[in-house]
């Protein structure tokens, strides 16, 4: 096989990264965009020759305004989009946010209206599905100490719900 055929049969995903915050209650952070009609979470695309924790910080500053401690990598999800390809979504654990970190959040004005920190049944409600999936998987995944492979979501071989 030519160089360039096997190059052109192998994946270029798009990345994105974010970081889950939680309160002392286990309820996780969540964004509202202004450009969107769904609830996030701090995070966006991965850019060239930049790893996908250091753009999940970095999304985190610009977004929030913050710079806590991100921690270690709670799942990845395979997410291939129609309309933008194949992406691989990278969730970090932020841990438990400090009075300080709270008090210091400063929305950034051009892309969020508001935050809150929502319950389980809050991220079902307030976001798309493949999201809410995500979410709950990885805050599953930091109870049990391991982090998660998804696709759409999900565990490969559950049934979708």
């Amino acid at each position: 096989m030519a160089p360039n055929a096997h190059e052109a049969k192998m994946a270029h995903p798009r990345m994105a990264a974010g970081a889950l915050f939680f309160d002392a209650a286990g309820r996780v952070l969540m964004v509202e965009p202004s450009y969107k009609d769904y609830w996030e979470i701090p995070g966006g695309y991965v850019e060239t020759g930049e790893s996908p924790l250091h753009a999940a910080i970095r999304e985190v500053q610009e977004e929030l305004g913050i710079t806590p401690p991100i921690g270690r990598l709670l799942a990845v999800d395979w997410a291939p989009n129609e309309a933008e390809g194949d992406k691989v979504l990278y969730l970090f654990d932020g841990g438990q946010l400090s009075q300080d970190d709270l008090a210091a959040i400063t929305l950034q004005p051009e892309e969020l209206k508001s935050f809150a920190f929502v319950s389980s049944e809050e991220i079902v409600e307030r976001t798309i599905p493949r999201l809410a999936r995500r979410i709950l998987a990885a805050a599953e995944a930091r109870n049990e100490a391991a982090p998660v492979y998804l696709e759409h979501g999900q565990k490969p071989g559950s049934e979708a719900a």
